[in-house]
């Protein structure tokens, strides 16, 4: 049961409170936790639980913002987690993106979703097709009328069609003069190469995205050619267990919109498809890198861009960057490389 959560800035300010049980939490834990953050030095690398003297910590960074949660009482740690995480997404859907801002300048409607996501310290409705037929997202209509009636609810009088039903994610009657489904593979790869180009060290992210406008209450399969590789997976709701345990395929009813379907990991791969060659010289106090990038292997498709990017240690007084292709740009201490060309062939930069 999750006694109370806090909404704080990246310089530690409290922009929200909301107590859920009759025994409040005093904001005195957010200053502990601020300087148990600060001594860490990057709030961003914390634990996502913390015992303080008084009460157990559940945190997540998102997007410059910390979500922080308490509780006096024993819980199972991943939900306190993964409510925070269904709060950051439900806050990002409704006001396009997290920022002190707007949060600030929204933050009625932040209250009436907490309202509605949580009852006494115990998670409640956090689908958003459900929440969005509660709870209008704010417009600038909205705003305007509040101004001129005085009044600034946004919650419905009545309850959603899709609460009592058995795919509460889609709500009923949906109509669409042409139907489309569009699929999105995400990856991160994150690769460690030794001095002499063997990779050590590859393990990929991803997530596969879908946008879908289909008409009435469509039944979706998605099939993969070597599901095998997928390790570490994670459904949304509307995914049916059996037929991926059975056949390593996905049997789902989807959600209107754009919504993550699925989260896997991919680890021990052999190779990668790009390689990236650096070399260092050295003379009186200045640094020479050069760096050159290309494909490993055809893989028989046009590759857009790529972004490399990469950080300087703080000893790096100033640093002149030249490419011949694409552009170069430095961002605080670190240096952003882009390049952009229709055909992929070895290219280089140096500094």
């Amino acid at each position: 049961m999750l006694q109370c959560i806090f909404l704080l800035s990246d310089s530690g300010e409290v922009m929200l409170e909301k107590q859920f049980t009759g025994h409040r939490v005093d904001r005195s834990i957010c200053a502990w936790f601020w300087e148990h953050a600060v001594s860490h030095g990057d709030s961003s690398k914390l634990q996502p639980v913390i015992a303080s003297p008084t009460h157990y910590l559940f945190q997540i960074f998102r997007e410059g913002i910390t979500f922080l949660a308490c509780t006096q009482v024993e819980m199972p740690p991943l939900m306190a987690i993964e409510f925070l995480c269904r709060v950051a997404d439900v806050l990002s859907d409704y006001l396009g993106e997290l920022n002190e801002d707007l949060i600030k300048d929204n933050f009625i409607i932040v209250y009436e979703l907490l309202d509605e996501m949580i009852d006494n310290g115990f998670p409640l409705t956090t689908e958003p097709t459900i929440l969005r037929e509660m709870i209008a997202p704010p417009n600038i209509v909205s705003k305007v009328l509040s101004v001129v009636t005085g009044t600034s609810s946004n919650v419905s009088d009545t309850l959603p069609v899709a609460t009592g039903s058995c795919v509460p994610w889609r709500t009923t009657d949906l109509k669409y003069s042409s139907n489309e489904v569009y699929v999105e593979l995400v990856e991160e790869m994150d690769a460690t190469i030794n001095r002499d180009g063997v990779l050590v060290k590859c393990e990929i992210y991803g997530e596969v995205q879908i946008n879908s406008h289909i008409t009435g209450l469509p039944d979706l399969t998605l099939s993969f050619s070597n599901p095998s590789i997928l390790d570490d997976v994670r459904f949304h709701p509307c995914v049916r267990f059996r037929p991926w345990e059975s056949h390593q395929t996905l049997s789902f009813v989807p959600p209107d919109g754009h919504f993550k379907l699925m989260s896997y990991r991919v680890r021990k791969l052999k190779n990668i498809p790009l390689y990236v060659k650096p070399q260092i010289t050295s003379d009186a106090g200045t640094c020479r890198i050069s760096l050159l990038v290309g494909i490993r292997n055809d893989p028989g498709r046009t590759i857009d861009s790529i972004t490399l990017q990469f950080q300087l240690p703080p000893c790096i007084l100033s640093a002149d960057l030249s490419s011949n292709h694409g552009t170069v740009n430095i961002l605080a201490n670190k240096v952003s490389h882009t390049y952009t060309f229709a055909m992929m062939y070895p290219h280089t930069f140096l500094f």
